[in-house]
């Protein structure tokens, strides 16, 4: 198992706000529907990154960027646009941190380049 943690200030923020609206009741449909996506697939990769539902796979142009392996993992499939999740292992043995959330890029050249991500963050609770 891996304790996931939440980039920071992007993604710990988003996913506070996100979470806030649901359990308060004032999530629109859509952010609903994010909820429940983000949500699987942080359980999914807390246990098993490399799960095949996943699709898991690394990013060179990100890792380089970045100068570490920045992975990317699908919110779901055969949907335009589809959300993935950008993550990384660590900062500690046994943590993933999710640093980024975006749509899939759709150009072919330099897809990626437009793509920011979050620094390294807390443990999610």
């Amino acid at each position: 198992m891996y304790a996931i943690r939440l980039g920071v200030p992007e993604m710990k923020q988003f996913w506070e706000d996100l979470r806030k609206r649901v359990k308060s009741g004032k999530a629109n449909k859509n952010d609903k529907a994010l909820h429940k996506k983000v949500g699987k697939t942080m359980r999914m990769l807390s246990q098993n990154p490399r799960h095949p539902g996943l699709e898991s796979h690394e990013i060179s142009s990100l890792s380089k960027r970045y100068g570490m392996k920045v992975w990317e993992s699908y919110l779901e499939n055969n949907t335009p646009a589809a959300g993935r999740v950008f993550w990384v292992y660590g900062p500690g043995r046994g943590d993933i941190t999710i640093i980024g959330l975006e749509p899939h890029p759709n150009d072919k050249v330099k897809s990626y380049d437009k793509v920011t991500l979050s620094a390294m963050g807390e443990t999610i609770g």
